[in-house]
């Protein structure tokens, strides 16, 4: 049976932010239900172990969101959190000392691409606090991130921008290095236990209105990952934001018979071949990443 190592699963596409990185979604705002929530961890349960709540939205606005940890953890499923960071005081009680979650990624780079009532330190602040407690009363990963470099590689706005959030951070945990000078673009640094930071280049979402290139390259899409959207459309992959390539739909058609079906299989074939057979997946800059 085949195994996906990224399983995500978009709780809400609803986002208390507006990104200049991320696209507002066209779909309605939506917030998963519990009984929707079960009925896919029913079904995916002999396909991954690692659940992400992640596509578009932000998890952390989900009303309900220790009750959704709690049923990952009655099926046996680990939950990472993608977040902005913004709502983590209001709900740290509800996530902190869940034994599902496994790790928390903080999308630093949110933070500049809005006009926010707080100012960055107390931001960032908020964050490390939660980092410092997380650490020390669980196993839980945190991952620092800061996506929004530009690619030719120049300065920019945004690294010094960069520069004042990483200051903080090199201070709380009392750093005696720079992170820029010892960080692996695209791999990142551990700062501390279990803590690491992460840069990476601003990563452009895939659109039909994009140019189309001529296909070429390999994507993981179908073969160690895949995402169901907050309505039930399971699609290929985290980077298919407006359900372009649907696959089918999980509250009417079983998560098996959606995976095996003949879309999903030509997509798996064609990338065989190192062809994108779909025309978003040709429109996708990430694929490049892993073009042979």
């Amino acid at each position: 049976m085949k195994k996906f190592k990224k399983f995500y699963i978009e709780i809400t596409n609803v986002c208390n932010l507006s990104c200049s990185f991320c696209p507002v979604t066209r779909r309605k705002g939506e917030f998963m239900n519990t009984v929707t929530f079960s009925k896919i961890l029913e079904q995916i349960e002999s396909y991954t172990e690692y659940i992400y709540f992640h596509v578009k939205g932000e998890p952390l606005l989900h009303p309900e969101i220790d009750k959704f940890l709690d049923l990952a953890w009655e099926k046996g499923f680990k939950v990472n959190i993608t977040t902005n960071g913004t709502r983590i005081n209001q709900v740290k009680d509800k996530i902190i000392n869940k034994p599902a979650l496994r790790q928390v990624n903080f999308s630093l780079h949110s933070f500049d691409g809005n006009d926010l009532n707080i100012d960055k330190e107390e931001y960032i602040n908020n964050i490390i606090s939660f980092t410092k407690e997380a650490i020390s009363n669980t196993k839980a990963l945190i991952s620092l991130r800061l996506w929004n470099l530009d690619k030719d590689n120049e300065v920019n706005i945004n690294r010094n921008r960069n520069r004042a959030l990483l200051q903080i951070i090199e201070d709380e945990f009392n750093l005696e290095y720079i992170i820029e000078e010892k960080i692996i673009q695209g791999r990142g640094i551990k700062i501390s236990d279990r803590v690491y930071v992460n840069q990476d280049h601003e990563f452009q979402w895939p659109d039909l209105k994009e140019e189309e290139d001529e296909g070429k390259g390999f994507c993981y899409g179908l073969r160690n990952q895949i995402a169901i959207l907050v309505d039930g459309t399971v699609v290929p992959c985290c980077l298919d934001g407006e359900g372009v390539i649907n696959l089918g739909n999980i509250k009417e058609t079983d998560f098996s018979e959606i995976v095996e079906g003949e879309r999903a299989k030509n997509i798996l074939e064609g990338f065989s071949r190192r062809y994108a057979v779909e025309e978003l997946c040709r429109k996708c800059g990430y694929r490049k990443k892993f073009s042979i």
